[in-house]
Formats: structure tokens, sequence, C-alpha cells
């Protein structure tokens, strides 16, 4: 028997024994590794089962109220965006909600007190998000503090200053809609536009860019992602910007949603955000998880409030249910993780 003869009976034995393997795997360790590789299955299942449970309960009025889930999650799914950048690095930005709320009080600020044009104004919203991104990047990639530690001091300073800076003064919405409407270019489906948008983008840049490829690797493992060549601070700077950026465009939507500039808006956006992320199957220890499967998370919610209140239940129920919801989600995601890794 010659050298290649004797290498393709080996390969042959090889093949027939992977083959053997999967044909062994029981239909619960199929379904692991099929969840292990499609994280974002679980939140989709459970979304289409909440929307049936409820459409058969409430009949067609439940459908025709779906249009006005997707406005009312909007800005918990761009700020949720911003938060799966960051825990897919194994972190966690408590600061998202301050960020969001000072950005659009800078944008009405700009406008109202110092007389700028709308347009200015808003860009000038959108760079202090990102500073606050950056401040936020810098102290964690080059200080090495714990995510949790910054984002919490952070969101803070950043709660404080948008008190002390905006005197709790609203911005009313007839002066918005007379003197710069483009405030309030988002309301409506332009809202759901928004939203569509920026996570189709973030799914392309995620999957189908090195640099998406990058983010998951550190949050994998970082020690290994700095081996192989990737720049581990540059890219949590990036993506603590980023998300900043992100926070600065829900606060522009936000403005649109209200009508007016409240520095008192948005105080759940934080936990709703985590929420979102984790109902969505994204792994809270980092590089695992689809932006998609966020999205279906925040939908999630948004059928159990909307549904369990149509209902006419105690709102009690809504935070009851989302928190086994959350505890769920996270036990599902150990078992995934324990028997697929």
């Amino acid at each position: 028997m010659t050298a290649a003869q004797e290498f393709e009976k080996v390969l042959d034995k090889s093949d027939a024994t992977v083959a053997s393997f999967d044909q062994h795997r029981t239909p619960l360790e199929r379904a692991q590794h099929f969840l292990h590789g499609n994280p974002a299955a679980v939140p989709l299942i459970v979304l289409v089962l909440s929307v049936s449970v409820f459409g058969a309960i409430l009949g067609a009025k439940f459908f025709f109220a779906l249009p006005l889930i997707l406005q009312q999650v909007a800005i918990s799914a761009i700020i949720g965006a911003a938060q799966t950048l960051v825990i897919l690095t194994a972190g966690i930005d408590l600061s998202v909600g301050a960020i969001m709320v000072l950005s659009s009080v800078v944008m009405g600020q700009f406008t109202f007190r110092y007389g700028l044009p709308a347009p200015v104004s808003i860009l000038c919203g959108f760079g202090c998000g990102a500073l606050c991104g950056w401040l936020n990047g810098a102290l964690i990639a080059r200080m090495k503090l714990p995510p949790f530690i910054v984002t919490l001091g952070t969101w803070q300073i950043i709660l404080a200053g948008n008190f002390l800076y905006s005197a709790n003064e609203t911005i009313r919405s007839q002066d918005i809609a007379e003197q710069a409407p483009l405030l309030q270019l988002f309301h409506g489906n332009a809202i759901i536009a928004a939203m569509f948008l920026l996570v189709f983008l973030l799914w392309h840049v995620l999957n189908h860019t090195a640099w998406g490829r990058h983010v998951y690797a550190i949050g994998d493992d970082p020690d290994a992602a700095e081996l192989s060549g990737v720049r581990v601070k540059r890219v949590l700077v990036q993506v603590y910007v980023l998300s900043g950026v992100i926070c600065a465009l829900a606060g522009w939507v936000l403005i649109g949603r209200l009508g007016s500039v409240s520095p008192t808006s948005g105080q759940l956006a934080n936990i709703e955000s985590i929420t979102a992320v984790v109902i969505g199957g994204i792994s809270l220890f980092g590089g695992r998880g689809s932006i998609l499967g966020m999205i279906f998370g925040a939908l999630i919610v948004g059928v159990f409030q909307l549904g369990l209140r149509m209902i006419g239940t105690d709102p009690q129920w809504t935070y009851l249910l989302i928190g086994v919801l959350i505890i769920a989600a996270v036990a599902i995601d150990q078992w995934i993780r324990k028997v697929a890794a």
C-alpha cells in the first residue's frame, strides 16, 4: 500500500469517527450545539410564542397594536445596541442612559440658549456622547479599571452634570416645533426606521468586518486576542466611543419621541438596555451573542408590557415575568456555554 493510500485510509477513518460522534449525540445535545451556534434562536422562539399566546387571548386587536410596540421599544433597542457592543467585550456600561439624556439636553440647550442652528447643535450632542464614551473607554482600557465601577461612577457624574447644566429646565414641544423642528425629526415610523437601520448596520459590522471579529475576540479572550495581533486597548476605546455616539442618537430620537427636551427623561434606560441584551441571549461573559437577539429581547419586553396591559393585569406582573425571563436567559446561557463550548 502506498503512502497516499494509507493517508486516504486514515482520513476515511477520521470522517467515520466524526460521523459516528454526530449520530450518537442525543437530541438535547444537538439542540445545545445548535443554540451555541445560533444565540438569537432562543429569544426569537420566545418572541414568536409570546405573540402567539397574547394573540390567541386578545384576538385581532393585539396584532393591530404591534406597530405601537415597535415605537415603544425603539429607544430601548437603540440603547441596547450600544450596550451590546460593550457587553460583547465582556464589559458593561451603566452610563448609557445618562449619556443619552445629556446628549439630548446639549442639543436643546445649544439651540435655545446659545442660538446655534439645529444641525450644529445636533453635531455637538453627538460630540458630547462620543466624549463621554471616550472617557469610559480610556479609564477602562488604558488604566485597567473595572467597567462596572467606571461606568457606575461616570453615570453619577454625567447625571449630576446633566441636571446642573440644564438647571432642571424642560424645553417645551411647542418651542421646538416652531424654532428647531429638526430636533423632532424622529417621530412615528421614523423612530422604527432608525432602530432597524442601526441594528442592520451594526449586524453587518459585527459579522462581516475585521473590526467586528476583533470585538468578539476581545470578549472571548483578550490575552489571546492581543497575542494574535488585535490592538485590544484601541478597539476597547473605539467600542465605548461608538457606544456613546449611539447613545447620542438615542437622545435625538428621544426628543422626537417626547416632543420636548427633558433632563428627567430616560430614567430606566440603563436597566432596559441590559434587560434587552440579557433576554436577547447575549452572554454577559462576552464573546458570544447576536445583536439580532438584542432586538428580539427588546420586543419580548414590549410584547409582555402591552399584552398584560391590554389584559388588565396588575403592572407588577410585568416586572415579575420579565425578572423570570432574565434569570432563565442567564441560566440558558450558562448551560449552553458549559455543554457546547
